[in-house]
């Protein structure tokens, strides 16, 4: 009699959840060096579509590229590579990522279809594994402090240097810095600034971003999170590799406590860290594409 085979469904939230929480525990993926994944690359883009990867998944190339000594930030997958006549090496290790696609389920009271997100698994190879790309320039003409300070003057936002301590206080929307002169050097001053330019994106005026109801009392410390990540996608755009994030440690056991918890939690603070990220990239009129424009500054 043949083996009965019962397939088993992967819960790929709960893997992708774990996997961030063990490099978090870890210190690799730690708020004073998460941005520090990219230093060398930026943020991740697919060779083939040229577009740029978000959410969960940029965070899980990030770690892949840092694990593994990547230099380049492309990735693309198996199929894509054949497409364009290149080759992935034999023995090379994809990365696994999460997409969403719509699955039909119909309430069983009403008979209505109704639409909910269905994870499905795919995987990346970074080009240094691939045969017949070609290698691109990474020259950028503008400096990382101009591309800062280009965003902090177009989003609009009021930032206001002055105080002990960076934070950002909704009930005047205004983002409170140290003057920039008691930075240890700029770029420290740009990396909270832009910390600051994510909090004041949660404005119920921008993007009205509460987690009070969902997360209770770690709602502020859930906040910081989305903060943080959006800081670092939008840190690995502008190119600074230099500099720290003020955080706080009781924020980290905040933050790995309720992404434990809640499966989906990591999965809300990488999307709305991007929706973020977006926002204030939309509002500096800066484009998605790996080079930048900053026509508008002129």
């Amino acid at each position: 009699m043949k083996a009965l085979k019962q397939t088993i469904k992967r819960d790929l939230k709960q893997e992708v959840t774990d996997r961030l929480v063990n490099a978090m525990e870890a210190g690799r993926m730690s708020p004073a060096n998460l941005w520090a994944c990219s230093a060398s690359g930026g943020l991740p883009v697919n060779y083939a579509t040229k577009n740029m990867f978000n959410g969960a998944n940029l965070l899980l190339l990030w770690l892949e590229a840092a694990e593994r000594g990547f230099a380049r930030n492309e990735w693309m997958t198996y199929n894509q590579a054949q497409a364009i006549g290149a080759q992935v090496r034999r023995g090379a290790k994809g990365c696994r990522l999460v997409r969403f696609d719509k699955e039909e389920r119909i309430d069983p009271e009403t008979g209505e279809i109704e639409f909910f997100p269905d994870p499905v698994a795919f995987s990346v190879f970074n080009v240094e594994e691939i045969d017949g790309v070609v290698s691109v320039s990474r020259c950028e003409e503008y400096a990382p402090v101009d591309v800062a300070e280009h965003i902090l003057k177009q989003t609009g936002a009021r930032v206001v240097e002055t105080g002990e301590h960076a934070f950002y206080r909704a009930s005047t929307d205004e983002c409170f810095l140290p003057e920039r002169g008691r930075f240890d050097d700029l770029s420290s001053f740009y990396r909270a600034a832009t910390h600051g330019l994510m909090h004041w994106t949660a404005h119920s005026s921008r993007l009205a971003r509460d987690f009070s109801a969902r997360f209770g009392d770690d709602g502020d410390a859930f906040e910081e999170l989305v903060a943080e990540f959006g800081a670092a996608f939008c840190l690995a755009r502008i190119g600074m590799q230099d500099g720290q994030l003020e955080h706080h440690a009781s924020h980290l056991d905040s933050w790995i406590r309720v992404l434990k918890k809640d499966k989906n939690a990591l999965f809300t603070a990488a999307s709305r860290a991007s929706d973020a990220y977006s926002y204030v990239m939309k509002r500096a009129r800066m484009t998605d594409s790996p080079s930048i424009e900053l026509a508008a500054a002129a």
